[in-house]
């Protein structure tokens, strides 16, 4: 409802640290880039001191937008209206008839509007309350894990956006759950085996480990799993598995009929050969991240899978008055020594990343593989909340991080924020 939208608005969005930008994008002084979320556009500039700072998109004259598009460089920011000028770093330095004003020159006393922002992972993030807490207090556990991944160090080669009609919260409980993977992913039927390992994860809730912050973040580990699909008839090792383990100096004939030994294998060959191969980050995670996934919902709206060298960037932003509408990315970033060798999701592509693909849900356009699927569901699952036949949820225990994901956004509207 809007009436929600709103207070969801005021007492959550505007309370949280947001992941934004990303900072290779903004290389040099004068760089920035526009993102919208809801009803505001932010700026995010580099500056001279290599830092980078926040600012809403609006000129403080008479509040128009000072720029349209997503990304650029200025040595000024121009407002189209009356050409009054701001520096990267939000001082205004040029007004037109500056002796007309009678407050007096508003050079020296107008500046753009600053928001909180901090960078950490190779991304920009933002928050909209002037007395909000540190960033690594709010991401908690999350900081430290990241860090050791040297996340901010990979490339983008995935970039996939378009306008969704559903609301932002169904992206999100989706992502927030895996009950749904063998429906929605593996065509399940009343026959299917929850049980077995499929394809490259395992993901039946009794072999999974969830974990949730103090600050509302979570965490599901599922254990990369190499048995069903994984070989043929005879037992024999399937692509791609079968040219992973060769690039790890594993011999596939040696797990024929025994899948399941290729995880324990391909930790201890990683260990033994990343680092000399430019896997650098190999050293500082424990086995389990060399081949398993990670999958974290950071509150409130972006959720990542991440593996020993790739991970999957899957946010959702509210439109700006229409609380069934919302921005979804489905985004690829991958480490630099898959991306010389083109192995591990690598593409042995140079390091520049890919540039956003604006998709239209409504000509019937691909986000992607596999979230095709996801997709559907939301934009169905949206029709169905709006029938006086549907009560509320009844959820299962592993759908725990939806309940808390509600509850934490409720406790925000009300004033009880995390810390």
């Amino acid at each position: 409802s809007r009436e929600f939208f709103e207070k969801e608005w005021e007492g959550m969005w505007t309370k949280v640290w947001l992941l934004l930008g990303r900072e290779s994008e903004l290389p040099e002084p004068g760089d920035w880039q526009m993102e919208p979320v809801g009803p505001e556009e932010i700026l995010m500039v580099r500056q001279a001191d290599g830092g980078v700072k926040a600012f809403y998109n609006v000129c403080q004259h008479r509040g128009n937008p000072l720029v349209e598009e997503s990304k650029g460089h200025v040595k000024r920011f121009v407002c189209k209206y009356h050409s009054w000028a701001f520096m990267p770093d939000g001082e205004l330095n040029f007004a037109p008839d500056r002796e007309d004003f009678p407050e007096g020159n508003p050079c020296g006393k107008v500046r753009l509007q600053e928001l909180a922002c901090e960078t950490f992972a190779g991304f920009v993030w933002v928050n909209m309350d002037p007395d909000c807490m540190p960033l690594k207090q709010f991401l908690g556990p999350i900081w430290e894990e990241w860090e050791a991944r040297e996340v901010g160090t990979w490339t983008r080669t995935t970039a996939n956006t378009m306008w969704l009609p559903c609301n932002w919260k169904v992206v999100l409980d989706n992502f927030n759950e895996s009950y749904h993977v063998p429906t929605v992913h593996m065509g399940a039927t009343t026959s299917t085996d929850r049980t077995k390992i499929s394809s490259n994860i395992n993901t039946y809730f009794k072999e999974t480990r969830f974990d949730l912050s103090d600050e509302g973040h979570n965490r599901m580990v599922m254990e990369g799993g190499y048995g069903t699909g994984s070989t043929d008839k005879e037992g024999n090792i399937l692509e791609p598995l079968a040219s992973q383990l060769r690039y790890w100096a594993l011999d596939p004939a040696d797990f024929k009929d025994n899948p399941e030994a290729t995880r324990g294998a391909l930790q201890k060959a990683k260990q033994q050969l990343g680092p000399e191969r430019g896997f650098s980050h190999y050293a500082k995670v424990p086995d389990q991240h060399l081949t398993d996934a990670f999958h974290y919902t950071l509150f409130p709206n972006f959720a990542v899978s991440l593996w020993s060298d790739g991970f999957h960037f899957l946010r959702a932003r509210p439109h700006r008055s229409d609380p069934e509408q919302c921005l979804f990315d489905n985004w690829w970033y991958t480490s630099p020594a898959a991306m010389a060798s083109g192995h591990e999701g690598g593409m042995g592509a140079g390091p520049e990343e890919v540039e956003v693909t604006m998709l239209d849900f409504d000509k019937g356009d691909s986000i992607g593989p596999a979230i095709e699927d996801d997709v559907r569901v939301f934009v169905t699952q949206q029709r169905g909340f709006r029938s006086r036949g549907f009560k509320g949820v009844y959820l299962a225990k592993q759908e725990t991080r939806i309940r808390r994901y509600h509850e934490l956004i409720d406790d925000y509207i009300a004033g009880r924020l995390p810390g």
